[in-house]
């Protein structure tokens, strides 16, 4: 069992950055690179749900910015498609995803990364322009709801490989994060949690809203 991404700091200047993760937190670790100055090489994206970010950085702290954003990104996502999804701008959130997804053409390098992004364009156009609106809020909140489960999801895996397999350190971004900063691993892994936690007490409240209507 290993997490899902690795983000191998340079060791020294203008070096590569690389990471093998799922889609979401492939955008979310190329995001954050691209709002830190580094120059984001590509993104492959591969049939089985992993892909390949590549950063060139000058700066481990830019290196560690794009690398810490990829747990919490796809809690932070779903929490966004749920609660636009419950409060009447779930054809937004969708249509705003087919635009970032567009966005992230021009990175990608591979065939299958640009099967995989253009289906998910089209589905989500069509989607949002032929689905009346209440379905595609309710689109909205089972995939947020799907990419807050694959956050806890991942966390977990994350700190099983801390606890049990310690043979497969090299895997983890907390151990890559303690790396480049010193800080220590439990400490990014809290930090980790709290942000996923947080994502879900925001996705949480409009659905209890909801549910005491209901009462």
């Amino acid at each position: 069992m290993r997490p899902p991404s690795r983000c191998p700091f340079p060791a020294a200047a203008g070096a590569i950055s690389a990471s093998s993760l799922p889609p979401p937190t492939s955008l979310g670790h190329a995001f954050a690179a691209l709002t830190s100055g580094q120059r984001l090489s590509g993104i492959r994206l591969r049939l089985d749900h992993s892909g390949t970010t590549t950063t060139y950085s000058r700066s481990r702290l830019a290196a560690a910015w794009s690398c810490f954003w990829g747990y919490p990104v796809p809690a932070l996502a779903g929490a966004t498609f749920v609660w636009c999804g419950l409060t009447g701008w779930g054809p937004a959130a969708i249509a705003v995803g087919a635009l970032v997804l567009t966005g992230s053409l021009i990175f990608l390098r591979n065939l299958a990364g640009f099967v995989i992004t253009a289906t998910a364009i089209i589905g989500a156009a069509a989607l949002t322009l032929l689905a009346p609106a209440a379905v595609v809020g309710h689109v909205a909140v089972i995939f947020g709801l799907a990419l807050l489960v694959a956050a806890v999801r991942d966390l977990l895996k994350l700190t099983h490989v801390h606890l049990r397999r310690r043979d497969r350190l090299s895997t983890s971004d907390a151990y890559l994060l303690y790396r480049a900063t010193s800080v220590p691993s439990g400490i990014w892994i809290a930090l980790f949690t709290l942000l996923v936690a947080g994502a879900w007490l925001v996705a949480l409240q409009p659905i209890s809203v909801i549910l005491l209507q209901g009462n």
